[in-house]
C-alpha cells in the first residue's frame, strides 16, 4: 500500500477564518471531514486554547489522523460518523454547542492516493469508491451502480453529479457492455470512456474519466443529500461568535451551501420595511463575500485547489434570542 500525500486546500485562509472563534479557553472545533487531519493539525498548533473533534466516515482516515496528531493528547478526539450526524456526535460528547465547524468536502487526498480504494482513474483498481468501507453505511459500490442502474438512472447521475455532456451516450454504452460482463475494475470503465467520448472533447477539460468518476463517487456516498442535512445542523450547532467554514469543489455543493447560508442570514422582516426593528436582526452574518477561490500560486502548488469555493458564516445572536450553556 502506498503512503498517502496530504496538502490541505487554502490552509492559511481556513485557519484565519476560524481563529477568532477558537481564541478562548474551552473552545471546540468540529472538523467534520477530518481526512488525514491537515486542517486540524494547523488549528491545534495555532489555536492553543482549543480542542478539536475530528469526524470522518472513513475508519482508515481516523486511524491515520490519530497517529499523526497523537502528540496533542486529549485536545484531539476522533469520532466515526458521517457529517450529517453532527447533532448526535455533540450529544454523545455532552456538548450543546461548539465554536467552529469545518467542512472540506469531496474526496480526501488519502482516498485518491491509495489505488485500492478505487477513487482514482489513473490506475486499474476495484470499483469501490465507498468512503466508509466498514459496512456501517450499507451503501452500494461504484460497481453496483454501474451494473444495476438502468440507462436513465445512470444518465441522471452522470449529468447531475458529473456535469457530463455525453451522459446518455456513456450510460447506453455501460448498459450494453455490462450485458456481456459486469464492471469490476476502473481500467475497463476508463477504456470505455475513451471509446465513447469524442476525440475533440477528450482533448479539453482534463481527463475524460474525471467527470464520470466524480459522479459515481457522489452517488455512492450520497454526498449531496448528506450535505443538505449537514449544513443546517452545523449552523444550529454553533454558539455566538462561532463560525462554520465550508470548502466545496462542485457547483451543486457550492449552490447548496450558498442557499443555506443566505437563508440563515436573512432577516424575518418584510423586504419593504425601511429598517429592521430591534430584536429582528439576523442571528448570523456572512464572513466571506461570495465564494472565495484559490489564487494562481496555490493552484500551482496544489492542483486540487483549482475548483475550491470557500464560504464562511458566523453567529452574532443567540439561537431564538436565548443563550445556551456550553
Amino acid at each position: 500500500m502506498t503512503t498517502p500525500r496530504h496538502v490541505p486546500v487554502l490552509l492559511d485562509r481556513v485557519v484565519a477564518l476560524l481563529t477568532p472563534a477558537l481564541d478562548h479557553p474551552g473552545a471546540v472545533l468540529v472538523d467534520a471531514t477530518l481526512g488525514l487531519g491537515g486542517h486540524s493539525e494547523a488549528l491545534l498548533e495555532r489555536c492553543e486554547l482549543a480542542r478539536v473533534v475530528g469526524v470522518d466516515r472513513d475508519p482508515k482516515a481516523l486511524e491515520l489522523s490519530r497517529e499523526r496528531l497523537a502528540s496533542y493528547g486529549d485536545r484531539f478526539t476522533t469520532v466515526h460518523a458521517v457529517y450529517d450526524e453532527i447533532p448526535d456526535v455533540l450529544s454523545d460528547l455532552g456538548l450543546t454547542e461548539v465554536d467552529g465547524i469545518l467542512f472540506d468536502l469531496g474526496v480526501s487526498s488519502m482516498q485518491l492516493d491509495l489505488p485500492e480504494r478505487g477513487f482514482a482513474y489513473a490506475v486499474d483498481a476495484p470499483l469501490d469508491m465507498r468512503m466508509d468501507s466498514s459496512g456501517r453505511s450499507h451503501r452500494p459500490t461504484a460497481a453496483d451502480v454501474l451494473n444495476t442502474y438502468d440507462a436513465a438512472e445512470l444518465t441522471r447521475v452522470l449529468r447531475d453529479y458529473g456535469e457530463e455532456r455525453f451522459a446518455r451516450r456513456i450510460a447506453d454504452a455501460i448498459v450494453r457492455e455490462r450485458a456481456s460482463e459486469p464492471f469490476t475494475t476502473s481500467g475497463r470503465l476508463v477504456a470505455l470512456l475513451y471509446d465513447v467520448i469524442p476525440a475533440p472533447a477528450r482533448r479539453t477539460g482534463g481527463h475524460p474519466a474525471k467527470r464520470t468518476f466524480q459522479a459515481l463517487r457522489m452517488e455512492v456516498n450520497d454526498e449531496l443529500r448528506v450535505l443538505e442535512r449537514a449544513i443546517p445542523a452545523a449552523i444550529d450547532a454553533i454558539g455566538v461568535g462561532g463560525r462554520v467554514v465550508v470548502e466545496s469543489y462542485h457547483s451543486l455543493e457550492d449552490r447548496l451551501v450558498k442557499r443555506a447560508f443566505t437563508a440563515a442570514t436573512r432577516s424575518d422582516v418584510p423586504d419593504d420595511l425601511p429598517f429592521v426593528p430591534e430584536g429582528h436582526e439576523p442571528a448570523l452574518r456572512l464572513v466571506t463575500r461570495g465564494a472565495e477561490q484559490a489564487n494562481a500560486d496555490e493552484i500551482a502548488e496544489n492542483p486540487r485547489a483549482a475548483s475550491v469555493r470557500l464560504r464562511a458564516i458566523e453567529r452574532v445572536r443567540p439561537r431564538d434570542g436565548k443563550g445556551a450553556a456550553r
